[in-house]
């Protein structure tokens, strides 16, 4: 898979930037001219902040939709659309600060379920649990973030998907690593 390159990294920033200004407030802001990797399907997870603490993040884990439209959809929903938030509002425009993160397809960890934390790299892969009818992400800068080791990286998607620490280690759940390009 190609990587974005600096340039294109920005763009996609002014991408998520024009589609929340525009759907939120009406303004229109020009973003530079897509490159073609724009028009690849490609996974992809928009972050919104306000004065440093999460307002928003939602995306596409699984490469479904063009870059380009992901990047708009999944931005307009993550200022309008994430059920922990109320949605975004003009006057909060000038304030919110964008992360675009590009994901690689999610990859099945195949190991015994008791070895998955030893597959896990932080700062490199974010996770997908899938089981008992739910599911749970987390990007892989959340890790870094909080400064988790695998085995809490595992845990607290266990709970991202509404289920207990350590199921993980159980084979019925599916864990899946991918990786992710960020941007801010």
């Amino acid at each position: 898979m190609m990587l974005l390159d600096e340039d294109e990294g920005k763009t996609a920033i002014c991408i998520a930037k024009k589609a929340v200004f525009s759907k939120v407030a009406g303004i229109n802001i020009e973003c530079p001219p897509v490159t073609d990797i724009f028009k690849e399907k490609r996974g992809v997870f928009v972050t919104i902040r306000e004065y440093g603490e999460l307002r928003g993040c939602i995306g596409y884990p699984y490469p479904v939709l063009p870059l380009l439209e992901a990047i708009s959809d999944a931005a307009v929903s993550a200022a309008t659309k994430d059920p922990r938030f109320m949605a975004v509002t003009s006057k909060e425009l000038e304030e919110i600060e964008f992360e675009v993160t590009v994901l690689t397809p999610p990859v099945r960890l195949t190991c015994p379920a008791s070895k998955r934390d030893s597959h896990v790299i932080i700062g490199k892969h974010g996770l997908i649990i899938r089981g008992a009818g739910t599911s749970g992400l987390l990007l892989p800068q959340v890790a870094t973030e909080y400064v988790w080791s695998p085995k809490e990286f595992l845990d607290y998607t266990c709970i991202k998907a509404g289920l207990p620490k350590g199921c993980w280690m159980e084979e019925k759940f599916e864990i899946m690593t991918f990786e992710g390009q960020i941007f801010n």
